[in-house]
């Protein structure tokens, strides 16, 4: 009896064994799971981690904030104030050391072929023929229909003044931000309804193309300043998309005038 409690007492524990792999493992330098847990989530890594969220975060706190402010009512608001005439358009060219640059810009025609504007000379190859870049383009931009009349008062007779002539374009972009509508099936058959029929080729050398934007257009529009949507935006870029010349609403005389002999100025350029 006394000899099996002798047996009984030593026989190795739970513990024993645990404490006994542990201590092999320590001897032959194995890593233990928690290193390596430790090596595939590294601090630096967390640390950017957080840091990209956060930045985020920032950022969608800030367009949340300018979203609020500047609401439908706000914008009727001040539209009521000037018509739509945010500011007076430039009277003379904006020199090139101090244009900025016309951001990029994904578009549709009404076929269902997409491009980016502007056409840049730098986005040509080296050995590309570069003649195929507009000297200068004008960009008339409409968030909201009722700014189609804006538009036309400044599209119109710039098509009348340039019909004839080489290296101009015209662009007149409509954005659709609507979720529904931006969906593929229903954007496929908002353009299909876009299309126009071609009765007869047009003759002029002038470029002249309809084209929409879909999406969401927040950075855009933030790059560009523009805040009320309901005027209507001009913009006159040269061949390396820099902004030269910009206008706003309802065109009057002068700035016609004006936005006539910048576009003759850089048709002159080299």
């Amino acid at each position: 009896m006394v000899s099996l409690k002798r047996m009984i007492r030593r026989r190795p524990s739970l513990r024993d064994y645990v404490v006994g792999f542990a201590a092999e493992k320590v001897h032959c330098h194995c890593p233990l799971p928690s290193q390596h847990l430790a090596r595939l989530t590294p601090k630096r890594f967390l640390d950017l981690h957080q840091f990209i969220n956060k930045k985020a975060i920032e950022e969608e706190r800030a367009r949340l904030g300018d979203e609020m402010k500047r609401g439908y009512f706000a914008d009727m608001a001040e539209f009521k104030q000037h018509g739509g005439k945010i500011a007076v358009a430039n009277k003379v060219i904006i020199p090139a050391m101090a244009a900025v640059k016309f951001p990029d810009l994904e578009v549709s025609f009404s076929d269902g072929k997409t491009m980016k504007l502007p056409i840049r000379v730098s986005d040509l190859a080296v050995d590309s023929d570069k003649s195929s870049v507009p000297k200068a383009s004008l960009v008339c931009l409409s968030f909201r229909a009722s700014s189609q009349e804006m538009i036309n008062s400044w599209s119109v007779p710039f098509l009348e003044a340039f019909r004839k002539s080489k290296g101009v374009h015209l662009y007149q972009v409509s954005f659709i931000d609507s979720w529904l509508l931006c969906r593929p099936p229903i954007k496929r058959f908002l353009l299909w309804t876009m299309k126009k029929p071609n009765n007869h080729e047009s003759k002029d050398t002038l470029e002249k193309h309809t084209v929409y934007s879909f999406g969401d257009h927040y950075y855009f529009r933030k790059e560009l300043q523009i805040l009320n949507l309901l005027t209507g935006y001009i913009f006159l870029l040269d061949n390396f998309g820099r902004v030269r010349w910009q206008g706003f609403g309802l065109a009057k005389e002068d700035e016609i005038s004006s936005l006539h002999s910048c576009t003759s100025l850089l048709l002159d350029e080299k």
